[in-house]
């Protein structure tokens, strides 16, 4: 029998879009000779559809959906579809996280999701009902065990432990499933893939099954998926993997295990850039946005930012506003024209020294006799928020931010400055990453895109003479250090000094501006999760917090 997964980019609430692209592959799925066609979890609605699953209207439009799209279905075809239904009787949460069953002329059989994740940015215990019961049925002779995204993560000996109370891998095994499909929809972290290769090829070997993943793919809001649809053999054996971050219908023969293996590179480099191309066109397309525009300061994060925007959305629907002030180095103008030049994007150049005198002459009975300050210096980060900010008004084009993770998570930003804009693009690299990815897209083959001088030079926010962020900040490769152990791996202090052997009192300077910096955060426009953890929606700090330890 071939089965077909369906890697598919739908978008949240979309409910008419998602049904034609459903429908779409699977005629193409059946003229390829595809029996069944495996969708990813909640594929109707979009993932993740949060807060639409209160809307009761919505709900019934799903519903309706996946009962409508069983007529669409050729002749012979099997049809696996993620969707939504009621919890009847009632009792417990009101909805189900359900895997449809469609063939044309048969009543729909639906099968519930037993698993439902509450940590990170999952919070489907918000919404639904788990289920416990047995979740199978039979096509050409195959008896096809169904399971839904997390069902499959709770095998103590593939996972390492367990999460749930129960599993439902060994009960479909008992009731004699020939193999496992997995209905999923799994967001994109670096490193993931192989995470996931891991434990379902753990799992086939396990219970002598083959096992089918259909993951979904693109952006939604601040999450992107990968795709990498895959399926393995019985004995653990990788037979097929699709396309990572595109549309793609995977066939594998479930007899023969034979099906198409698409080469990936794993590389926190290559990942990274394709997940923030993904991110931010898809952010784009799906919000309505055909143009982005983004302040241009001659340093690597915006230099970064402004490439995948390129990418993206193509050199001509990008526009970098440069805006030099006294302090701005003659450098740091002619590398932000330099990047423009190899992206072949339009520029315009606003310098910003008169509207800083304004600033402080209508100031100047306020601050008279207090010394320069930080004050001043945000200021000159508001004047340019400004600036881009009614350019993006004025073209209907959306503003790009441009700061890092390492910055946000200390503070080192201007909260309604360089903060402001629609999407925070490169907000889940640490700063060491942002110049290993300047350094990867050099390496393409496509010349020098970002200057090498923009990759040498000291780091700084030119807001004051010589200024480097080095005078406010460890260095980049300790504070990133840091950061990671505290946001990634949940580290105490005292652990991280114990397992770095860093100066106590500057891991204590780190985690103190991090606590203190979470008012700016919550303020933050959504950022690109490209990490395990990001400054996101799975990001759930108190602001008022006396605690840092």
């Amino acid at each position: 029998m071939k089965i077909a997964l369906l890697q598919l980019n739908l978008t949240v609430g979309d409910i008419e879009g998602n049904f034609d692209r459903i429908v779409s592959a699977v005629d193409k799925a059946a003229g390829d000779g595809a029996a069944l066609c495996v969708a990813s979890e909640l594929a109707l609605t979009g993932y993740p559809p949060r807060d639409l699953l209160l809307n009761s209207s919505f709900v019934e439009r799903c519903r309706d959906s996946a009962r409508a799209l069983a007529s669409r279905i050729p002749d012979g075809v099997s049809l696996l579809v993620g969707g939504v239904d009621r919890n009847e009787p009632g009792d417990g949460n009101p909805l189900r996280n359900a895997a449809w069953l469609l063939r044309k002329g048969e009543e729909p059989k639906v099968f519930y999701k037993w698993l439902l994740p509450t940590y990170d940015v999952f919070d489907e215990q918000r919404y639904f009902e788990p289920s416990e019961d047995l979740n199978y049925f039979d096509v050409d002779g195959v008896r096809v065990g169904v399971t839904v995204c997390e069902d499959v993560w709770n095998d103590r000996d593939a996972k390492g432990g367990r999460r749930y109370g129960s599993n439902p891998l060994p009960p479909l095994v008992a009731a004699g499933a020939d193999i496992v499909v997995n209905l999923s929809a799994s967001p994109f972290n670096i490193g993931k893939q192989e995470v996931r290769e891991s434990l379902l090829s753990d799992i086939a070997a396990k219970y002598e099954l083959p096992v089918f993943y259909a993951n979904q793919v693109g952006g939604n809001d601040d999450l992107v998926f990968d795709g990498r649809s895959c399926a393995f053999d019985s004995r653990g054996k990788l037979a097929a993997r699709a396309r990572g971050f595109e549309e793609d219908v995977l066939l594998v023969d479930s007899e023969s295990m034979s099906g198409r293996i698409e080469d990936d590179d794993f590389s926190e480099e290559s990942e990274a850039w394709r997940a923030m191309v993904s991110g931010v066109r898809d952010y784009m397309t799906k919000t309505g946005f055909k143009s982005a525009v983004i302040g241009l300061s001659g340093g690597i994060d915006s230099s970064l930012t402004a490439a995948v925007a390129a990418e993206a959305l193509g050199p001509e629907n990008v526009l970098g506003v440069l805006m030099p002030s006294p302090y701005s180095s003659r450098g740091s103008v002619e590398d932000s024209l330099a990047l423009a030049r190899n992206l072949g994007i339009k520029t315009h150049t606003i310098p910003i020294d008169d509207l800083m005198k304004s600033f402080d002459s209508a100031l100047e009975p306020v601050f008279k006799g207090l010394p320069p300050n930080v004050a001043e210096e945000n200021i000159q980060s508001r004047i340019r928020g400004n600036l881009v900010m009614a350019i993006s008004n004025k073209l209907g084009a959306l503003l790009l931010t441009t700061g890092n993770k390492s910055e946000l998570a200390v503070g080192y930003c201007t909260i309604y400055g360089d903060m402001a804009g629609g999407l925070a693009v490169i907000s889940d690299l640490f700063k060491s990453l942002v110049f290993n990815v300047c350094r990867w897209i050099n390496e393409q083959g496509r010349g020098e895109v970002v200057p090498a001088s923009v990759i040498s030079k000291p780091p700084s926010a030119e807001l004051r003479p010589g200024q480097k962020d080095e005078d406010s900040l460890p260095p980049y490769n300790v504070l990133d250090c840091i950061l990671e152990l505290r946001i990634e791996y949940y580290m105490s202090e005292q652990e991280i000094i114990e397992d770095t052997g860093f100066d106590p009192e500057v891991v204590r300077k780190v985690l103190k501006l991090v606590k203190v910096s979470e008012f700016k955060r919550k303020q933050a426009a959504p950022g690109l999760k490209i990490s395990s953890r990001a400054f996101g929606t799975g990001w759930r700090m108190p602001i008022a917090c006396r605690f840092t330890g």
